[in-house]
């Protein structure tokens, strides 16, 4: 089975968790493929996806992610073949902290998409290391797919 990582970062914290935790699955035997901010034709497909985004100015999905959701929402979609997961960063400083990762999981819900596990939320402010963070959290989406 194919895991599909998809990254969405302004600043790049968010593509260095989906990296790290690509490199994990790859150790571990999975297939994987991995997107910086993924187009619709390239990932549409595909039934199993992990999600690793921030949250950008006013709760915003970052750019690179945005015009993949973006074309979800507005379309007539049925996802009920998609499993999907996500891991988030953010600062709680803002009011605004994850909602990005509230978006998305909104967006795929309502066409359908089954979340697999509890949806991870690293607070930057109080976590030094959101590689090493995300690693701790991985055996819980590991064990929702296996």
């Amino acid at each position: 089975m194919n895991i599909c990582l998809l990254s969405g970062s302004t600043l790049g914290s968010a593509e260095y968790v989906a990296e790290h935790l690509e490199t994990i699955l790859k150790t571990q035997g999975f297939s994987t493929a991995l997107f910086h901010g993924a187009s619709y034709d390239d990932v549409i497909g595909e039934p199993l996806w992990l999600i690793v985004t921030s949250t950008h100015g006013a709760g915003e999905i970052p750019y690179n992610l945005r015009p993949l959701f973006d074309q979800i929402a507005q379309s007539h979609l049925d996802l009920s073949h998609l499993r999907f997961a996500i891991v988030g960063l953010g600062n709680s400083d803002y009011d605004t902290f994850c909602y990005a990762t509230n978006h998305i999981e909104n967006i795929l819900e309502q066409k359908g998409a089954v979340k697999l596990c509890e949806t991870l939320k690293i607070d930057v402010l109080h976590v030094e290391d959101p590689e090493s963070h995300s690693e701790q959290w991985l055996p819980l989406f590991i064990q929702s797919i296996t």
